[in-house]
């Protein structure tokens, strides 16, 4: 007997295949959040060492402004992810962006005065940085509660294409030629930025946490600290990570100086470099989510680990402004590839309930070094010359990586084999 046709709905249903899982509006929300803050931050990062060299060319106090930037990562990292953790996540959010407004509006009105020095600019970049770590541990734990596992990946690399072209290369040129007009103007443009990003934030929806009572913030910390010192891979990445982010800043403390005093770049030209350097950046996040599905996570780790030790002694080597921006281009892409690898399994290894605190024990190790770097880099460039930092940081970074190596590969192959088949591979696996 022939079976009767199938008509209508019921033949539609048995066609059509399963959805393939999409980024939510919400996700969405976020990103433009991020696209608004970042060509502010853009701006301002191209003007705040313009504006610090227009009151001196000592490249310690120059420095002296990025470590004021990056000091609240080592003071304050562990509070704000014990905060992340007990707090509505959209609320803290916005309501950094919206204190990191107010703090560029204040040295946009100092500076259109000229009622500015470095002190008063090492203290408002402390004020920054302060909000920005609170924001930095908020953003990353919140991305898991409005993304699939499964999409992780391609999150993360939207979320670090969109910042690169804000970031690095939208936002850069415009904020040089702003200075060139007023020193105010890229300043003002930031503080707008935080203010639209700020409101967008406001709009997504409450994440609560699931914990009607919480331990004493100590207590807290120390759950967070204890679960990543038992957990090898994110424990040698965090350390890996902190000698990386102080080699970093060791070399990226005195890029304006190596750029406008050495090269002889004006201020447009200096946004123009950091323009073409995020190319490399935007390339790396659009393209990172497919290329870690093809070659698999740990040969992306450290084919970007390599590679940015060769970027950066390209860096200090480099004789003129383009060779210097393809530079800057591949180390973009390198650290970017790096980024998404480590964010993504930070966000796919550790609880939900703990993501914040982890998270913040984890960029402590990583980023606390990053003021010291940044003075060690402004000793070094006035004892041994502006192309030193760069050339000391690739030889650092590549010993740790070679000293790193074997661990980094046993630990990665056993969490890889610990993976069930959960999607976007969650590991039952601590180590």
């Amino acid at each position: 007997m022939l079976a009767a046709p199938v008509h209508g709905a019921k033949a539609a249903a048995m066609t059509q295949t399963p959805a393939t899982p999409r980024l939510s509006g919400a996700y969405w929300k976020l990103w433009w959040a991020t696209a608004i803050s970042s060509v502010g931050d853009g701006a301002f990062a191209a003007a705040l060492p313009l504006l610090a060299v227009t009151i001196t060319d000592d490249p310690r106090l120059i420095s002296l402004v990025a470590t004021s930037m990056y000091l609240p990562w080592l003071l304050l990292s562990l509070p704000c992810g014990s905060l992340v953790d007990r707090h509505d996540r959209v609320r803290l959010m916005w309501c950094s962006q919206a204190a990191q407004g107010l703090i560029v509006g204040v040295l946009a009105f100092l500076a259109m005065f000229g009622e500015i020095d470095i002190p008063v600019l090492a203290v408002l970049a402390f004020g920054l940085g302060a909000c920005g770590v609170l924001f930095g541990n908020a953003g990353q734990a919140i991305l898991p509660d409005i993304v699939g596992k499964p999409l992780l990946h391609q999150a993360n690399g939207y979320q670090q294409a969109v910042t690169s072209i804000g970031r690095d290369f939208a936002g850069p040129p415009i904020g040089g030629l702003l200075f060139s007009i007023a020193v105010a103007l890229p300043l003002g443009m930031d503080a707008a930025s935080f203010v639209l990003s700020a409101a967008l934030l406001a709009t997504l929806p409450r994440q609560r946490r699931m914990r009607a009572e919480h331990p004493p913030m100590r207590a807290a910390i120390a759950e967070g600290l204890r679960w990543l010192a038992r957990h090898r891979l994110l424990r040698t990445l965090a350390v890996l990570l902190g000698v990386n982010t102080f080699c970093g800043q060791l070399g990226n403390a005195v890029l304006i100086l190596l750029a406008t005093e050495t090269l002889h770049l004006d201020a447009r030209g200096y946004g123009v470099l950091l323009a073409a350097a995020a190319v490399g950046s935007i390339l790396g996040g659009v393209i990172s989510a497919r290329l870690i599905t093809r070659i698999g996570a740990l040969p992306a780790l450290l084919g970007a680990l390599a590679v940015n030790v060769v970027a950066f002694l390209g860096i200090g080597l480099s004789p003129n402004a383009p060779t210097l921006g393809v530079a800057l281009a591949v180390n973009g892409f390198a650290t970017t590839l790096w980024t998404i690898v480590t964010v993504s399994l930070r966000q796919q290894l550790v609880p939900g309930e703990l993501l914040g605190r982890v998270s913040s024990v984890y960029k402590m190790l990583g980023w606390g070094l990053m003021p010291l770097g940044a003075l060690v880099g402004g000793l070094i460039a006035h004892e041994l010359g502006l192309r030193a930092p760069y050339l000391v940081a690739g030889v650092v970074r590549g010993i740790a990586l070679l000293a790193a190596l074997p661990l980094l590969v046993r630990a990665l192959r056993a969490v890889r084999a610990g993976f069930g088949s959960a999607p976007g591979g969650e590991t039952t696996a601590r180590n």
